[in-house]
Formats: C-alpha cells, sequence, structure tokens
C-alpha cells in the first residue's frame, strides 16, 4: 500500500507543480498579487509530495520488497544496510526521482527564504522551475516509473552494481544532483529576468548564493568520485576524462565563471548579458551531462542507463529549455546594457579573462567528449579521444588561469595602478624561486613538477597577501583585529584560491613524480621501488557479507623501517557475478604507497601492482578547501538580507514594477 501511496503522491507532485508553472506567471503578467501567491504554497506542497514518494521507494528497498520491479534488479537481502539505502539512486529510476526531489527542494528553498524578492521575479522563479519539474515529473512516470509492480515476485534480488558498493559511491551521486540541480536556480533566475526584461545589481546578488550552494555541492560530487576512482577501480589514477566525469566537469567550470560573472553585475553592473548567458548554459551543461549518463550513446562505468528512446526524450528537453532561453536572451540581450565602464587594467578585465578561459575550458572538454559520437553519426568511424588530448589541450587554459586569478582579486575596480600589481612581485619571484630549486633537486627533469610547485605557492601566498591587504596600515595588533572583522566571503574567497592552489600541485606532483611496478610474487617474495621494499607476506580467501575475496597482506618498509601492512582485496561478487579491486593503500602527507593484488598467474604466485604517489592526499585536501571556501563565502550575513537593502516596489495593475 505504501507503494501505490508513493506512486500516487508522485502523481499528485506532477499536477501541483503544472500549477505552480502557470498560475504565477499569468499572476506576474496581468499584475494579479493572489495569482503570484500561488507559487508559494504550491513549491511547498510540491517538495513534500515528492519527498513522501521518496520515502515510500526507500521504505522498498530497505524491507527488500521484491514485488517491486526497481529493487529486485537493484538490491540482495545479503546487501549491507548503507547500500540498500543507497540503492534507491544507483539505478536509472530512482536516481531521477532523487532528482526531482532535489529540484523541488530548492524551489521550495526559494519560497521561503526569497521574501525580499519582488513580487513579480519570484512568481516567475518559481515558474519556471516548476516548468522544468513538470518535464522531469513526465519523464519519470510515462519512460522511468519507479514503481512498477511484479506479478511474480522472486524470492531474492539481482544485486546493485559492485562498484557502487562503496561508501564514496553512495554518497558522490547525491552531491553531484545538488550541484547539477542547484544550477537550475541560476537559470529560473536568468529566465526569469529575461521575461522582465531587467537585470540589474541585485539581481546579481540574488543568483550568487544559489549559484555557490550548487558550485560548492558540484565541487565535493566531484571530488568524492575522483577519490572513488583512486581507491577502488585498482588502476591507481585520480581523473580519466571519462565521457560521465567530464559531464559533471562541464557544468562545474561554467558555474565557476558565472560566480565571477555575478560579481560584476553586482558591483559594477556590466556584464549583464554574459552573465545571464552562463546561467542558461551552466543548466544546459548539466542537461547535457544527464544526456551523457542516461542515453547510452556514449559508453561508461559510471553511467546508469543504455536506452537510446529515453535518451531521446532528455535530448528534447535539452533542446526546449535551453533553446528556447537561449531565443529569449537573444530577443531580450540588446536591452541589457552594461553601466560599468572599466580600464584595461582593472578587477573587470581580470573576471572577464577569468571567464573566457573557464568558458573556452569547458568548450574544450565538451568537443573531446562530444566528438566521438559526431565522428561515428558524421563519418561513420569510430575514434577515441582519450587524455592526452584532455592533457594537452585543457593544461593551457588552467595555468593561465592560476596565473590571473590572484591579480583579479588584488586589482581595484573600475582602473587599477601599477604600485598594486607591484605588490605581487615578491610572491611571483618566490614562486619562482621554489619552482627552480625543486627543478635543480628532482630526478630527471620534468617540468610539470615544478610548474606545480610555482603556480601551487602564486596562487596559495597571494591569497594570503589578499587578505592582508584588506586590513589597511597599523600596529600588527590592530591589523590581526580587522582580520578577523573581514566579510566571511572575503575569506571564502581567499580558502577557494588557496585550495585550487593545493590541488594544482597535487596533481602536477602526483603526475610528474609517480613511480610504478608491476611483478609476478608469490608468498615469501619481496619487490624494492624506489626506498620502499614491499613484501607479499600472505594471500588468503576471505567470505565477505555479499563476496567472496582474495586477500593480499603485504609488508611496507621504508629504508628498512617498518611501515605496516597493506591489505590488499579482489573481490567477486556471486550474484553479480562481478569482480572489483580493492587497492591497499597507506596514505602519508607527503605520499602514498600504493599495493593492488591480480589475478593468479599459471606459472604460480600473483601479478602485484605497486606505486609510490607523492602529494596524492593534496588533490582532495585542496578540494575540500575549495568547498570548505564555498561553505564559508555562502555563510556571509550578507546573502541573508535583502539584496542591496533594496525594498520592493509597487506593482501596478499593468504588471511592469513601478520605476
Amino acid at each position: 500500500m505504501i507503494i501505490e501511496l508513493g506512486h500516487f503522491a508522485l502523481i499528485l507532485a506532477f499536477a501541483v507543480a503544472i500549477v505552480q508553472m502557470t498560475v504565477p506567471l499569468i499572476g506576474a503578467w496581468k499584475g494579479w498579487t493572489g495569482w503570484m501567491a500561488v507559487g508559494n504554497p504550491a513549491a511547498t506542497v510540491q517538495v513534500l509530495l515528492v519527498g513522501f514518494s521518496f520515502a515510500a521507494l526507500t521504505y522498498a528497498f530497505v524491507t527488500s520488497d521484491f514485488s517491486l520491479k526497481l529493487v529486485v534488479l537493484n538490491s540482495h537481502t545479503d546487501k549491507p544496510m548503507l547500500y540498500k539505502v543507497t540503492g534507491v539512486w544507483g539505478n536509472h529510476e530512482g536516481s531521477l526521482l532523487l532528482w526531482v526531489l532535489i529540484l523541488a527542494l530548492f524551489g521550495a528553498a526559494a519560497s521561503w527564504f526569497g521574501g525580499q524578492l519582488p513580487d513579480t521575479l519570484r512568481a516567475r522563479v518559481l515558474a519556471v522551475q516548476a516548468s522544468v519539474g513538470v518535464a522531469f515529473y513526465a519523464f519519470i512516470l510515462f519512460t522511468s516509473n519507479p514503481f512498477i509492480r511484479l506479478a511474480t515476485p522472486p524470492f531474492n534480488g539481482e544485486d546493485l552494481n559492485p562498484l557502487l558498493q562503496d561508501p564514496g559511491l553512495a554518497f558522490h551521486p547525491p552531491f553531484l544532483y545538488l550541484g547539477y540541480v542547484g544550477l537550475s536556480m541560476a537559470f529560473s533566475f536568468a529566465v526569469a529576468a529575461l521575461i522582465e526584461g531587467r537585470v540589474d545589481a541585485a539581481w546579481g546578488r540574488w543568483v550568487r548564493p544559489w549559484t555557490l550552494a550548487a558550485w560548492l555541492f558540484l565541487t565535493v560530487g566531484i571530488a568524492l568520485g575522483s577519490w572513488w576512482a583512486y581507491y577502488e577501480l585498482g588502476w591507481g589514477g585520480f581523473w580519466f576524462w571519462d565521457p560521465v566525469e567530464n559531464a559533471s566537469f562541464m557544468p562545474w567550470l561554467i558555474a565557476a565563471a558565472l560566480l565571477h560573472s555575478a560579481i560584476v553585475v553586482e558591483k559594477r553592473e556590466a556584464l549583464k548579458a554574459w552573465t545571464i548567458l552562463l546561467a542558461i548554459l551552466a543548466f544546459g551543461f548539466s542537461l547535457i551531462g544527464t544526456f551523457i549518463v542516461r542515453s547510452g550513446v556514449l559508453t561508461s562505468v559510471h553511467a546508469f542507463a543504455n536506452d537510446p528512446e529515453r535518451g531521446v526524450y532528455i535530448l528534447a528537453i535539452l533542446g526546449i529549455f535551453t533553446g528556447g532561453a537561449l531565443l529569449l536572451f537573444a530577443i531580450r540581450a540588446p536591452a541589457m546594457q552594461a553601466k560599468g565602464v572599466f580600464g584595461v587594467v582593472s578587477r573587470e578585465s581580470a573576471l572577464v579573462a577569468n571567464n573566457l578561459l573557464l568558458a573556452v575550458a569547458c568548450f574544450v572538454v565538451f568537443i573531446g567528449t562530444i566528438w566521438p559520437l559526431v565522428a561515428e553519426m558524421a563519418f561513420d568511424r569510430k575514434l577515441s579521444v582519450g587524455p592526452p588530448f584532455f592533457n594537452a589541450a585543457f593544461t593551457p587554459f588552467v595555468i593561465a588561469l592560476a596565473v590571473i586569478l590572484p591579480l583579479g582579486s588584488i586589482l581595484p575596480w573600475k582602473r587599477g595602478r601599477g604600485a598594486t600589481l607591484r605588490r605581487m612581485v615578491p610572491v611571483a619571484v618566490l614562486a619562482l624561486a621554489l619552482a627552480g630549486l625543486v627543478w635543480a633537486l628532482q630526478t630527471g627533469r620534468s617540468l610539470g613538477g615544478p610548474l606545480g610547485v610555482a603556480l601551487g605557492v602564486w596562487l596559495v601566498v597571494a591569497a594570503g597577501v589578499d587578505l592582508g591587504s584588506r586590513t589597511g596600515r597599523g600596529s600588527v595588533g590592530s591589523r590581526l583585529g580587522r582580520l578577523t572583522r573581514l566579510p566571511r566571503a572575503d575569506w571564502g574567497k581567499a580558502l577557494a584560491h588557496g585550495g585550487l592552489g593545493i590541488t594544482i600541485f597535487g596533481v602536477a606532483a602526483l603526475t610528474a613524480w609517480q613511480q610504478e611496478k608491476i611483478e609476478v610474487m608469490d608468498v615469501g617474495d619481496r619487490m624494492t621501488l624506489g626506498r620502499y621494499e614491499i613484501v607479499l607476506e600472505d594471500v588468503r580467501r576471505v567470505q565477505g557479507p555479499n563476496y567472496i575475496s582474495t586477500l593480499a597482506q603485504m609488508h611496507v618498509y621504508e629504508d628498512g623501517r617498518d611501515i605496516g601492512i597493506l591489505p590488499a582485496e579482489k573481490r567477486v561478487y556471486p550474484v553479480a557475478q562481478m569482480p572489483t579491486t580493492e587497492a591497499g593503500i597507506d596514505n602519508g602527507f607527503t605520499r602514498d604507497v600504493y599495493a593492488v593484488i591480480g589475478d593468479p598467474q599459471q606459472g604460480g604466485g600473483y601479478a602485484v601492482r605497486v606505486y609510490i604517489k607523492p602529494f596524492a592526499n593534496w588533490i582532495w585536501g585542496g578540494a575540500i578547501i575549495m568547498a570548505l571556501g564555498g561553505l564559508v563565502s555562502l555563510s556571509d550575513r550578507r546573502y541573508r538580507v535583502a539584496a542591496g537593502a533594496r525594498r520592493k516596489r509597487p506593482v501596478p495593475s499593468g504588471g511592469v514594477p513601478a520605476e
């Protein structure tokens, strides 16, 4: 009965979304206050209904209700409880239900916390947000219903994909969805502003927290996915430029550009049309990611579904919303004239350069991701675009972006001066000096390592200099006092930029200085790699809760010093008939020792791979600091008050706000 109620609640949520899409929009057009007000309770009712629907599906997974087809295909009685719960979104249908739940939640949040918005703008934002929901409700109910019953339930299920039975993958999709769907709010604000024909500083202030929240969630989601790939897949990498990895990375890049562009709108009322365009493209790339994951047109270990018919539906959603918004943008953009004038050397110019680099970098990733599909459709050729292309094409933009970021932070608005830039000369000298020292001391002549050191030091130290420059002059005590009273957004920006520097250094160091060795080893054999010695002490079979494991115990010594034992596993899940690799990792501040046990060999022994990965954890440490910077910025009290302390303007009978 609970399942049927959950299905019925989903249908009711669909109906409420239709009301929310139409009534407030008509009210804003006609200037009818009562009709505009319908959006607020509709948004709340919608999130309650879809929340109940999601809870009903979760209940079915937790209780192993095998009368439900989705539970049969993605669960099993022997599965640990954590993965029974995460099995709800470890599939196409359940993940779509999570998608619409988050979509409704963001819409409700705009209703709950949007009291300072003008009535017409809030009504239009809620209506646009609901229109996206209507499309996805229809997609679920007509093509991907998660509540389908089986006439003859089996005694047990077919289990969840073993690769998804991991804590990293349990939380990775929800964070990504919070980011993907969070960008729908920026899209809704952009379309609502286009309908009203007005973008001003207040609009820039309103759209920033939603974009910041989406970027924050995307950062966490991408970092979790990268960390999972590092320790779970057994190949020792953290990023493979897989199509689904790129699907999450592209909106992240555009969201970062949108964040910086919205600052210019808020502070200087410039880049209005460009910011609106970025808001549309950010959500457009989220829909492109949804298409890649769910259509099956591009193969990936992360993909949910392989159904071209569903892909056509998502393609239609992408075309209607992105195409319709771009058409509206083409009509309205000429009216959005920028007011702020700025010089070549100014913060505005640096932020424009930042935006262009991020946008072009996203375009490069998009071309590399989609080109195999284009080549097959247009030229009937099967091509593969792999890491060499992405590394060569993407890296120059990252370098240029890292160089420009600190300059944009420290330059004044409108017109900069040479004295301001001279403040950064000692930072540049320090970065280049440390890079030269690393170049002289490193084994070999890799350029990547010293370059990563230079960029990392430049970003981290420059973030500190930027904070210090905001405290003015005076004694050390007075400056420290002013430092603690700086707005949280300033601290958040410094943390985010510094975290990016740490991540860039970690990526460069690991790529440049990684060591690897593969040998066939039997119990008692030793392998030497650099300063480390690895002894294969034991290999045995272990029965897990829902898998059978070949567990290898490897003793690691560094310059004769006992580090400890690394447990490396090769698991087989009997129900799914699928193997997984669990790497044995000794995490360190400056390096990881990473060991993988392979298959038994015909002549005896096991294939063993060992890596020494310098500064690997700095990659995710930097990502955590970036996300923390976003969280600190989001907590700035200026986001919780009226944008610019602007009062609502009365709405005359014609529906156009009075000037």
